[in-house]
């Protein structure tokens, strides 16, 4: 079994949760991917790798670090996130705090902890011997709001497959869902409260959309099911309109989510939700944002890859699972690179209290380590 570091891995861990990389599309005026990519690189430029940063996009870096194999062997790619949500209510975000096996912080397993593994991993395999095949790993912006990081990365790196290493208790994810942002507007007239022949009440209107898409997820949406992660599902999360209590509203908008299943297209939520109008009454409606959600097959070379090298690891073959988060699995999975979801146990993503398992680290880095060699081979 290949040896991980583990005061090398507990000493990056504290280190990339020191480093504040909210993303600042979700919070306007946080830092960024900036100051954590620049950590990323420097150690994994100490660890021997080539490592150079990338924009995704302007002030927002990517990581691309890699371990060139001497030939003949399959390219895997490792990839995480930098970014992390905002760290409101928390009284010490940043300063990784270690009680009772756990990291705590802002991002400790979303997905610090897993971006501390992928590190450690590759120092590991590199310290082990040759690769045949390059191990790549890469470190992305933005995957909290947009993915702009691995979107940028999907059309210039190529792999033969991927490892999303998001948190998954150190399970195997094959599936996971996608979604659809969608906006509705109806209409109406505005006039004084008191002159109900003139006015036309658009929130009114907006009532029979919201009666309808709660049809659709109560009866339509229930007959569908996948095996892994279970059904699709339509919420409203926004609505706006009017102008005062007085007056007749002339204008309602409604955004909504609708969460998909690996197969269902953009056009197919585009003509669902626009049956929605029409059955509410009419007005206007269109898909602001689609991210498809994906799976790959468990006969994958990857997935038996992983499951191999996680039951060397572990003692016991890892359930495979489906996740009902976005990731962007999906992304390198639409550009041709098989990929799964791996990574270690923890708590609290997007919460007050936030920590990983720092057991879980170890063994994550381990799997990800045995597993690079068994895909790349070696020399």
């Amino acid at each position: 079994m290949i040896t991980i570091d583990q005061t090398l891995l507990r000493d990056v861990l504290r280190g990339l949760i020191a480093c504040n990389s909210i993303n600042p599309s979700l919070v306007p005026g946080a830092p960024g991917e900036g100051q954590i990519a620049l950590y990323v690189t420097t150690v994994c430029r100490d660890l021997g790798l080539e490592a150079e940063l990338v924009e995704a996009a302007h002030g927002r870096p990517n990581v691309i670090a890699t371990l060139r194999g001497e030939g003949g062997g399959r390219r895997l790619l490792l990839n995480g996130h930098l970014d992390t949500v905002a760290a409101e209510g928390m009284d010490r975000p940043f300063e990784a705090v270690e009680r009772e096996g756990r990291f705590y912080g802002r991002g400790a397993v979303d997905m610090k902890g897993s971006l501390a593994a992928m590190i450690a991993a590759s120092g590991a395999v590199r310290a082990h011997g040759r690769l045949a095949g390059d191990l790549i790993l890469t470190f992305v912006a933005d995957e909290e709001y947009a993915s702009l990081g691995t979107e940028a990365l999907a059309g210039t790196v190529t792999a033969d497959a991927a490892i999303v290493t998001e948190p998954t208790a150190l399970a195997i994810g094959i599936a996971h869902k996608g979604f659809a942002w969608v906006r509705f507007e109806t209409g109406g007239r505005a006039a004084h409260g008191s002159d109900y022949r003139e006015g036309r009440d658009a929130i009114a209107a907006m009532g029979h959309v919201l009666a309808e898409l709660r049809r659709l997820e109560l009866n339509r949406l229930t007959q569908h099911r996948h095996a892994l992660l279970g059904r699709p599902s339509v919420h409203a999360s926004l609505i706006e309109g009017g102008d005062g209590l007085s007056t007749y509203p002339s204008r309602c908008v409604l955004q909504v989510e609708r969460r998909t299943l690996p197969g269902e297209t953009v056009a197919d939520i585009e003509a669902e939700m626009l049956e929605v109008l029409q059955r509410g009454g009419g007005g206007r409606v269109e898909v602001l944002f689609f991210r498809p959600a994906y799976e790959v097959s468990h006969d994958a070379p990857i997935v038996q890859t992983l499951s191999s090298a996680a039951s060397r690891v572990l003692g016991s073959r890892p359930p495979l699972i489906g996740l009902a988060p976005w990731m962007d699995s999906a992304i390198l999975g639409g550009a041709g690179i098989p990929s799964v979801i791996f990574g270690p146990a923890g708590a609290g993503a997007h919460a007050a209290e936030e920590y990983v398992e720092i057991d879980s680290v170890v063994r994550c880095a381990e799997v990800l380590a045995s597993a690079a060699v068994e895909f790349c081979g070696e020399r």
